[in-house]
């Protein structure tokens, strides 16, 4: 079977994802690796890549895309999102992408971003929804709102210039994290999020991404993390607001320490948990169902699947 693969750079960080195409177009997991590597660290402020965070995610995409043809894959698909977007020296990225890993990087825009992530979530879970499907996928530097139907037709998204390590960035001062410092992250994020439209009745959440799966893994102490026990989990309203406080009253040492939270992302994992919460509030909801398959499964479908080019 034809195998393909996605290399899905974030703010924050690199997922890799090698599939096998079935006969009947399903596509199989073969090899997924996630590493942290921050490009996006200091974008909001400077509107430029570091070289810190370019060399760390350059190495990790060389070792991604060797793995990817290791493993057979006959062509790779790099899409980059928040960090990229905002930054001047994006090119840059792209040139030196090239160069080294032999990869083309395509920087996609917010709105493609959620149809991508919406594209993934709803071949997992259309078939168990009762009524409409709202996908939210929280990234480093941006969040995108998806809403759509169990039939695939999506009625609304949005990208917001929101994420975990923006809002760390922009927003905490202290450690842990004081209450002026999440009354003013709490603040941007209702102010942020006004202008969402009321989700139609009925609708499921379900949320992508680092930070909703690490909160999933934290709840459940699961460690070394599962993408099965993961994946298709839910947290509830209470839970999350039990989570947040926990997280954002806790130094960054003892973050680290704990068990389902991978130590690299413990300084941007309560800024997360505050976007997921004040998500799950702003659309008025008490549930969000987690997918450990986020853009880079959507974009394994729409550059491979049936009637895409791998080109």
């Amino acid at each position: 079977m034809p195998r393909f693969a996605t290399i899905d750079v974030g703010t924050n960080s690199v997922l890799l994802l090698v599939a096998e195409r079935t006969p009947e177009g399903r596509f199989e997991p073969v090899l997924e690796r996630a590493e942290i590597t921050r490009l996006g660290r200091g974008v909001d402020a400077t509107r430029r890549l570091s070289p810190e965070g370019m060399e760390a995610t350059l190495s990790v995409l060389e070792s991604f895309a060797r793995e990817a043809r290791e493993q057979g894959a006959e062509a790779i698909a790099v899409s980059a999102t928040s960090a990229a977007r905002d930054a001047q020296n994006g090119a840059e990225f792209m040139a030196a992408a090239k160069a080294r890993a032999g990869v083309t990087v395509e920087i996609i825009s917010g709105e493609l971003e959620a149809q991508l992530s919406f594209a993934a979530v709803h071949a997992d879970f259309a078939s168990e929804a009762a009524g409409p499907l709202l996908v939210l996928d929280i990234g480093g530097g941006s969040t995108e709102f998806i809403y759509g139907n169990r039939a695939g037709h999506v009625a609304f998204r949005h990208s917001f210039d929101v994420g975990s390590v923006r809002l760390t960035e922009r927003f905490v001062r202290s450690d842990p994290m004081t209450a002026e410092d999440r009354a003013r992250v709490e603040a941007h994020l209702r102010d942020t999020f006004r202008t969402l439209p009321p989700p139609p009745p009925g609708a499921a959440l379900v949320g992508v991404a680092g930070t909703v799966t690490t909160l999933y893994a934290l709840q459940h102490a699961i460690d070394p993390y599962d993408a099965e026990r993961v994946h298709g989990g839910t947290l509830s309203l209470a839970e999350l607001k039990a989570l947040v406080d926990r997280l954002c009253g806790m130094p960054l040492e003892a973050r680290r320490a704990l068990p389902g939270l991978q130590p690299k992302r413990a300084d941007v994992i309560s800024a997360g948990a505050l976007i997921l919460l004040e998500s799950v509030k702003a659309l008025g909801l008490e549930t969000c169902r987690i997918s450990d398959r986020g853009l880079r499964w959507g974009l394994l479908a729409h550059r491979f699947g049936a009637g895409a080019t791998s080109t």
